[in-house]
Formats: structure tokens, C-alpha cells, sequence
């Protein structure tokens, strides 16, 4: 059994791991507390739409994640049998199933990274939407 390149398995790893869509932590606009709101009453409609939001945003997180799997997994299988019909053995399947790896976790981390932006979004729009419906003062979002 051959030994395995250290370094390109950890570059592959590393990769792959940059690649996953995180959830929003809060929101990335600013609300102002609605006219006679004490700062308390603000406070309480915070922790209501922050939850709110991050209940409406939750699948499209999963739904990043699960394109930038599927698109290492299919890297690699592309990968192996090219590195099989160039290199005609085992080895050149392994050199192609690594390359392969390497290109789809590249495309999948780029296709997580917009699903990170498109999940923000979404809950800066479900947040919004909630603290203007509890009487809130909201920015314009475009």
C-alpha cells in the first residue's frame, strides 16, 4: 500500500472544510427602537425576530452546505475517471479522484460562499419584516 501525500490530503481537507455555509449570527442592519418603545420593550422584540429570522433562514444554510458536498463529490468521481483513462491504472485514478476533489471543493466553497450571502440576506429580510411589524423603525433594504 503506497503512502498517502500528507500535505495535498490537508490542502483537500482544508478546502473542503472552507466550504461550508455558516448560519447568521444577527442581523447586518441597523433598527431603531419605534416612537414610545423603551429601550426594554426593543430589547424584547430583538430576541423575538432574531429567532424569528434564524427560523426562516435555517434551510437555505443546509441547502448551501449540501451543494458544496455533492459538487466535491462529483469533482471526484469526474476526477478518478479521467486520472483512469489518462493515466490507465490505479494510480492515475487517484491522481485524477484527488484533482477532482480539489476543483469540486473549489467550486463547492464558491457555491457556499453566495448560499452564506443569499442566508444573510434572508434573515435581514425576515428580521426586518418582523421588527417593523412590532412597530420598529427599519432602514430600507435593496
Amino acid at each position: 500500500m503506497k503512502s498517502i501525500d500528507v500535505p495535498l490530503m490537508s490542502a483537500m481537507l482544508l478546502v473542503l472544510l472552507a466550504g461550508c455555509a455558516s448560519a447568521p449570527t444577527g442581523p447586518s442592519i441597523a433598527v431603531m427602537p419605534g416612537a414610545g418603545k423603551s429601550f426594554e420593550q426593543f430589547n424584547v422584540d430583538d430576541i423575538v425576530c432574531r429567532q424569528y429570522a434564524a427560523n426562516q433562514t435555517g434551510g437555505a444554510v443546509q441547502s448551501a452546505n449540501n451543494k458544496a458536498v455533492g459538487s466535491a463529490a462529483i469533482g471526484t468521481v469526474i476526477g478518478a475517471a479521467a486520472g483512469a483513462a489518462i493515466g490507465g491504472s490505479h494510480r492515475g485514478a487517484g491522481t485524477g479522484a484527488g484533482a477532482g476533489l480539489l476543483v469540486g471543493s473549489a467550486a463547492g466553497a464558491n457555491a457556499s460562499q453566495y448560499g452564506t450571502y443569499g442566508a444573510q440576506r434572508s434573515y435581514d429580510i425576515s428580521y426586518a419584516q418582523c421588527m417593523y411589524a412590532k412597530g420598529n423603525n427599519v432602514p430600507i433594504i435593496r
